[in-house]
Protein backbone atom coordinates (compact mmCIF):
# COMPACT_ATOMS: atom_id res chain seq x y z
CA UNK A 1 0.00 0.00 0.00
CA UNK A 2 1.54 3.45 -1.23
CA UNK A 3 1.07 5.83 1.97
CA UNK A 4 0.90 9.85 0.43
CA UNK A 5 2.63 12.03 2.98
CA UNK A 6 1.16 15.44 4.32
CA UNK A 7 3.59 18.81 4.46
CA UNK A 8 4.43 17.96 8.44
CA UNK A 9 4.87 14.83 7.69
CA UNK A 10 7.48 15.45 4.96
CA UNK A 11 9.34 17.71 7.32
CA UNK A 12 10.16 15.16 9.54
CA UNK A 13 11.49 13.33 6.67
CA UNK A 14 13.45 16.14 5.64
CA UNK A 15 14.88 16.08 9.72
CA UNK A 16 15.93 12.70 9.38
CA UNK A 17 17.00 13.00 5.65
CA UNK A 18 19.25 15.78 6.93
CA UNK A 19 20.93 13.74 9.65
CA UNK A 20 22.00 11.39 7.26
CA UNK A 21 23.50 13.76 4.78
CA UNK A 22 25.23 15.93 8.30
CA UNK A 23 26.59 11.81 9.56
CA UNK A 24 27.71 11.05 5.35
CA UNK A 25 29.83 14.57 6.03
CA UNK A 26 31.29 13.01 9.20
CA UNK A 27 32.12 10.11 7.70
CA UNK A 28 34.01 12.21 4.57
CA UNK A 29 35.84 13.42 6.73
CA UNK A 30 38.21 10.17 7.60
CA UNK A 31 38.13 8.11 4.08
CA UNK A 32 41.19 8.11 2.97
CA UNK A 33 43.65 5.59 2.66
CA UNK A 34 44.55 3.76 5.76
CA UNK A 35 41.16 3.90 7.37
CA UNK A 36 39.06 0.68 8.32
CA UNK A 37 35.33 0.76 6.82
CA UNK A 38 34.41 -0.21 11.06
CA UNK A 39 35.98 3.08 11.71
CA UNK A 40 33.57 5.04 9.59
CA UNK A 41 30.98 2.89 11.05
CA UNK A 42 31.66 3.72 14.48
CA UNK A 43 31.96 7.80 14.02
CA UNK A 44 28.75 7.65 12.01
CA UNK A 45 26.70 5.35 14.75
CA UNK A 46 28.07 7.87 17.74
CA UNK A 47 26.86 11.08 15.10
CA UNK A 48 23.43 9.27 14.73
CA UNK A 49 22.71 8.78 18.27
CA UNK A 50 24.36 11.76 19.56
CA UNK A 51 21.52 13.46 17.53
CA UNK A 52 18.66 11.83 19.22
CA UNK A 53 18.34 9.22 16.55
CA UNK A 54 18.95 5.64 15.57
CA UNK A 55 20.34 4.35 12.81
CA UNK A 56 18.10 2.33 11.26
CA UNK A 57 19.93 -0.18 9.14
CA UNK A 58 21.92 -2.08 12.37
CA UNK A 59 19.38 -4.84 13.15
CA UNK A 60 17.65 -5.25 10.26
CA UNK A 61 16.45 -8.20 9.55
CA UNK A 62 17.57 -10.50 6.89
CA UNK A 63 15.34 -13.03 4.85
CA UNK A 64 19.49 -14.71 3.79
CA UNK A 65 20.74 -15.13 6.90
CA UNK A 66 21.80 -12.61 10.51
CA UNK A 67 20.48 -9.17 10.72
CA UNK A 68 22.41 -6.50 9.13
CA UNK A 69 25.63 -5.62 12.32
CA UNK A 70 25.91 -2.28 11.38
CA UNK A 71 25.12 1.39 11.08
CA UNK A 72 26.65 1.59 7.52
CA UNK A 73 26.97 -0.09 4.73
CA UNK A 74 30.57 0.45 2.91
CA UNK A 75 30.82 -1.39 -0.17
CA UNK A 76 34.11 -0.93 -1.50
CA UNK A 77 34.96 -0.79 -4.96
CA UNK A 78 33.31 -4.16 -7.24
CA UNK A 79 30.99 -4.20 -4.04
CA UNK A 80 27.52 -3.00 -5.32
CA UNK A 81 25.43 -2.61 -2.24
CA UNK A 82 24.98 -4.10 1.51
CA UNK A 83 29.11 -4.53 2.52
CA UNK A 84 29.61 -4.84 5.66
CA UNK A 85 31.77 -2.95 7.60
CA UNK A 86 35.10 -4.38 9.26
CA UNK A 87 38.73 -4.31 9.31
CA UNK A 88 39.26 -3.71 5.45
CA UNK A 89 41.69 -0.99 5.23
CA UNK A 90 40.90 1.30 2.57
CA UNK A 91 43.98 2.03 0.38
CA UNK A 92 45.05 4.56 -2.38
CA UNK A 93 42.49 4.08 -5.68
CA UNK A 94 40.03 2.36 -4.54
CA UNK A 95 36.08 3.59 -3.93
CA UNK A 96 33.57 3.37 -1.05
CA UNK A 97 29.96 3.44 -1.44
CA UNK A 98 28.18 4.76 1.35
CA UNK A 99 25.17 4.10 3.00
CA UNK A 100 23.56 5.27 5.77
CA UNK A 101 19.85 5.37 6.98
CA UNK A 102 18.28 6.85 10.48
CA UNK A 103 15.31 6.97 12.38
CA UNK A 104 14.00 9.85 14.33
CA UNK A 105 11.11 11.54 15.19
CA UNK A 106 8.94 8.57 13.94
CA UNK A 107 10.40 9.23 10.36
CA UNK A 108 13.37 7.39 8.47
CA UNK A 109 15.89 9.20 6.40
CA UNK A 110 18.19 7.33 3.94
CA UNK A 111 20.64 8.15 1.39
CA UNK A 112 23.91 7.28 -0.03
CA UNK A 113 27.05 8.59 -1.73
CA UNK A 114 30.37 6.82 -3.22
CA UNK A 115 33.48 8.68 -2.35
CA UNK A 116 36.90 8.18 -3.91
CA UNK A 117 39.89 6.76 -1.95
CA UNK A 118 43.16 9.34 -2.54
CA UNK A 119 43.53 9.36 -6.42
CA UNK A 120 41.11 7.06 -8.67
CA UNK A 121 41.66 5.74 -12.14
CA UNK A 122 39.76 8.31 -14.43
CA UNK A 123 37.25 5.53 -15.47
CA UNK A 124 36.37 4.96 -12.18
CA UNK A 125 35.56 8.50 -11.48
CA UNK A 126 33.53 8.87 -14.57
CA UNK A 127 31.34 5.69 -13.93
CA UNK A 128 31.12 7.67 -9.87
CA UNK A 129 29.84 11.09 -11.91
CA UNK A 130 27.65 9.38 -14.59
CA UNK A 131 25.99 7.38 -11.73
CA UNK A 132 25.41 10.77 -9.66
CA UNK A 133 24.49 12.40 -13.08
CA UNK A 134 21.64 9.48 -13.45
CA UNK A 135 20.43 10.32 -10.02
CA UNK A 136 19.25 14.14 -10.77
CA UNK A 137 18.24 12.96 -14.39
CA UNK A 138 15.97 10.36 -12.26
CA UNK A 139 14.70 13.38 -9.73
CA UNK A 140 13.99 15.62 -12.69
CA UNK A 141 10.88 12.67 -13.25
CA UNK A 142 9.83 12.55 -10.24
CA UNK A 143 6.79 14.46 -10.54
CA UNK A 144 3.01 14.33 -10.16
CA UNK A 145 1.52 12.86 -13.29
CA UNK A 146 4.34 11.29 -14.16
CA UNK A 147 5.14 7.60 -13.86
CA UNK A 148 7.76 5.19 -12.14
CA UNK A 149 8.91 4.32 -15.60
CA UNK A 150 9.72 7.90 -16.47
CA UNK A 151 12.15 7.97 -13.42
CA UNK A 152 13.52 4.44 -14.33
CA UNK A 153 14.03 5.20 -17.87
CA UNK A 154 16.06 8.16 -17.71
CA UNK A 155 18.06 6.80 -15.14
CA UNK A 156 18.75 3.64 -17.52
CA UNK A 157 19.16 5.79 -20.81
CA UNK A 158 21.93 7.88 -19.17
CA UNK A 159 24.28 5.13 -18.15
CA UNK A 160 23.76 2.76 -20.77
CA UNK A 161 24.52 5.54 -23.26
CA UNK A 162 27.65 5.72 -21.36
CA UNK A 163 28.49 1.92 -21.68
CA UNK A 164 27.56 1.21 -17.84
CA UNK A 165 25.76 -1.72 -16.62
CA UNK A 166 22.28 -0.82 -14.53
CA UNK A 167 21.62 -3.48 -11.99
CA UNK A 168 18.07 -4.81 -11.99
CA UNK A 169 17.79 -7.31 -8.93
CA UNK A 170 17.70 -3.78 -6.07
CA UNK A 171 15.77 -0.82 -6.77
CA UNK A 172 15.03 2.14 -4.97
CA UNK A 173 11.57 2.69 -2.24
CA UNK A 174 9.04 4.04 -0.36
CA UNK A 175 10.09 5.61 2.67
CA UNK A 176 8.38 7.33 5.64
CA UNK A 177 7.58 5.79 9.15
CA UNK A 178 9.11 2.66 7.53
CA UNK A 179 12.21 2.39 5.47
CA UNK A 180 10.76 0.13 2.89
CA UNK A 181 7.99 1.48 1.85
CA UNK A 182 5.73 1.02 -1.59
CA UNK A 183 6.00 1.19 -4.34
CA UNK A 184 9.44 -0.45 -5.88
CA UNK A 185 11.50 2.20 -7.43
CA UNK A 186 13.56 0.27 -10.26
CA UNK A 187 16.39 2.27 -12.14
CA UNK A 188 15.47 0.88 -15.52
CA UNK A 189 12.03 0.89 -17.07
CA UNK A 190 9.56 2.27 -19.85
CA UNK A 191 8.72 5.28 -20.35
CA UNK A 192 5.13 6.28 -19.41
CA UNK A 193 4.66 3.00 -17.30
CA UNK A 194 4.06 1.96 -13.91
CA UNK A 195 2.40 3.70 -10.98
CA UNK A 196 1.37 7.47 -11.14
CA UNK A 197 3.25 9.46 -9.58
CA UNK A 198 1.46 11.65 -6.76
CA UNK A 199 1.87 14.54 -5.02
CA UNK A 200 3.18 13.76 -1.40
CA UNK A 201 4.73 10.30 -2.70
CA UNK A 202 8.33 9.94 -1.02
CA UNK A 203 10.84 7.63 -2.62
CA UNK A 204 14.35 6.81 -2.07
CA UNK A 205 15.70 6.63 -5.60
CA UNK A 206 19.27 5.22 -5.50
CA UNK A 207 20.97 4.23 -8.86
CA UNK A 208 23.28 1.14 -8.65
CA UNK A 209 25.56 1.63 -11.43
CA UNK A 210 28.44 -1.04 -12.80
CA UNK A 211 31.59 -0.40 -15.13
CA UNK A 212 30.95 -3.38 -17.07
CA UNK A 213 28.03 -6.39 -16.57
CA UNK A 214 24.81 -5.44 -14.85
CA UNK A 215 25.29 -9.19 -12.99
CA UNK A 216 25.86 -9.58 -9.81
CA UNK A 217 26.21 -12.25 -7.39
CA UNK A 218 25.47 -12.18 -3.21
CA UNK A 219 28.79 -13.17 -1.07
CA UNK A 220 28.28 -15.99 1.48
CA UNK A 221 27.54 -13.48 4.52
CA UNK A 222 23.97 -13.32 2.88
CA UNK A 223 24.28 -9.48 2.64
CA UNK A 224 27.16 -8.40 0.00
CA UNK A 225 26.25 -7.66 -3.33
CA UNK A 226 29.08 -7.40 -5.86
CA UNK A 227 29.45 -7.48 -9.61
CA UNK A 228 30.30 -10.88 -11.29
CA UNK A 229 32.83 -9.74 -13.40
CA UNK A 230 34.33 -8.07 -10.40
CA UNK A 231 35.11 -4.36 -11.71
CA UNK A 232 33.55 -1.73 -9.81
CA UNK A 233 30.05 -0.39 -9.13
CA UNK A 234 28.80 2.74 -7.67
CA UNK A 235 25.66 4.10 -5.64
CA UNK A 236 24.47 7.13 -5.40
CA UNK A 237 21.04 8.09 -3.31
CA UNK A 238 18.57 10.65 -2.40
CA UNK A 239 15.09 10.42 -0.95
CA UNK A 240 12.79 12.82 -2.18
CA UNK A 241 8.76 13.92 -2.16
CA UNK A 242 7.34 13.75 -5.54
CA UNK A 243 6.13 17.57 -5.81
CA UNK A 244 3.67 19.23 -8.53
CA UNK A 245 6.29 20.52 -11.08
CA UNK A 246 9.58 19.95 -9.35
CA UNK A 247 10.53 17.27 -6.92
CA UNK A 248 11.59 18.25 -3.38
CA UNK A 249 14.95 16.45 -2.83
CA UNK A 250 14.69 15.71 1.37
CA UNK A 251 18.27 14.52 1.87
CA UNK A 252 21.48 16.45 0.81
CA UNK A 253 25.22 16.10 -0.68
CA UNK A 254 25.97 19.48 0.65
CA UNK A 255 27.46 18.99 3.65
CA UNK A 256 29.22 15.99 1.89
CA UNK A 257 30.54 18.41 -0.59
CA UNK A 258 31.58 20.75 1.43
CA UNK A 259 33.88 18.48 3.31
CA UNK A 260 34.94 16.79 -0.05
CA UNK A 261 35.66 20.57 -1.71
CA UNK A 262 37.28 20.26 -5.03
CA UNK A 263 37.28 16.56 -4.66
CA UNK A 264 33.99 16.29 -4.61
CA UNK A 265 32.42 14.20 -7.68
Amino acid sequence: MIFLKTEDEIELLRESNLLVGRTLAEVAKLVKPGVTTKELDKVAEEFIRDHGAVPTFKGFPNQYGDPFPASLCTSINEQVVHGIPGDIVLKEGDIVSVDCGTYMNGFCGDSAYTFCVGEVDEEVRKLLKVTKEALYIGIENAVQGKRLGDIGYAIQEHCESNSFGVVREFVGHGIGKEMHEDPQVPNYGKRGYGTMLKKGLCIAIEPMITQGSRQIVMERDGWTVRTKDWKYAAHFEHTVAVGAGKADILSSFEFIEEVLGDKAI
